[in-house]
């Protein structure tokens, strides 16, 4: 991931970083264990919550002052909510062409940009497809 960031950040690409579990846990079974400088880049993290285990988000980690200083766009998604805790398009995200992948990582370039819209006073937030 650290090299990915470094190469997306030395050529002015802002990220969205989408993974299941917790960015930064230093618990590789309840997430990603990643320091901030390996994906400082991204302008948006997106956490997914685990199908079948309960994992609280990353709000109020070592993570939570870069986010808030870094104005770092932040989702939770639960999936044990079903439909009202947000979801992920996992399968439009694994037909996207791939400029790489590694054991853990796999970066998608998309032709077109996402629209992201966020409202922090109502805790709300959409990531929108780019139109075909």
């Amino acid at each position: 991931m650290a090299q990915v960031n470094a190469e997306l950040v030395s050529r002015g690409l802002p990220y969205v970083l989408v993974g299941v579990g917790r960015w930064g846990s230093n618990d590789p079974w309840l997430g990603l264990p990643v320091k901030w400088d390996e994906i400082a880049g991204a302008r948006v993290i997106v956490e997914a919550g685990f199908k079948d285990m309960a994992v609280e988000p990353s709000q109020g980690s070592h993570f939570f002052q870069n986010v808030t200083s870094f104005q770092v766009g932040y989702f939770t998604v639960d999936q044990q909510l079903g439909p009202s805790g947000g979801m992920v398009d996992w399968a439009w995200l694994a037909a996207q062409p791939a400029l790489r992948e590694h054991e853990f990582v796999r970066h998608i370039q998309l032709a077109a940009p996402l629209r992201i819209l966020m409202d922090g006073r109502k805790r709300a937030g959409v990531i929108l497809k780019p139109v075909s």
